[in-house]
């Protein structure tokens, strides 16, 4: 179990047997990258585990994040999908390699309501150019815990050579 109770289902030790990382330094990586993560500062969102091939994080829910009915946002509950995705994804890439989302499917199960927003995010499938990843995201309200997400993803892989087409 985490810090909160989430309990780590078996899943994520057969996903991190079958992720192969290209960058042993990706922890420290994804850190530098943390700093210019400028939305997810703005919605107040952080990276709590980072791991190979899987991240969690923490979202303090305040009236920013809430709908007009007081709910949380569907909009802010799949942007951290997104995120502990994307980063997930970024853990089994190489140095030079980046990650974008290709596409991303979202299924809402329950309102999202309480006083935080536990979101993780783990690789299910690593490709050369593309990693096929699922996110899932709890809301906190005092001792209940629910998820009111589930994610999955196609998280695309950029080249050096992708990066300096765009730069011409």
């Amino acid at each position: 179990m985490n810090r909160e109770g989430f309990e780590l289902v078996d899943i994520f030790v057969q996903i991190t047997n079958m992720v192969k990382v290209f960058n042993p330094q990706f922890k420290a990586r994804i850190e530098k990258f943390l700093e210019r993560q400028h939305f997810m500062k703005l919605i107040g969102f952080e990276l709590t585990e980072i791991s190979e091939g899987k991240t969690e994080g923490w979202l303090t829910l305040g009236l920013e994040h809430q709908q007009q009915t007081g709910l949380v946002h569907g909009g802010v509950t799949a942007t951290l999908a997104d995120i502990v995705a994307g980063f997930a994804a970024c853990t089994v890439v190489k140095e030079d390699q980046h990650v974008v989302t290709g596409e991303i499917k979202i299924s809402y199960f329950a309102p999202g309501k309480g006083q935080k927003l536990f979101a993780k995010g783990w690789v299910v499938k690593q490709g050369k150019k593309m990693s096929f990843c699922e996110a899932e995201v709890w809301s906190v309200d005092g001792d209940k815990k629910t998820l009111i997400a589930k994610a999955t993803t196609s998280m695309v892989t950029i080249f050096p050579e992708d990066m300096s087409r765009r730069e011409a």
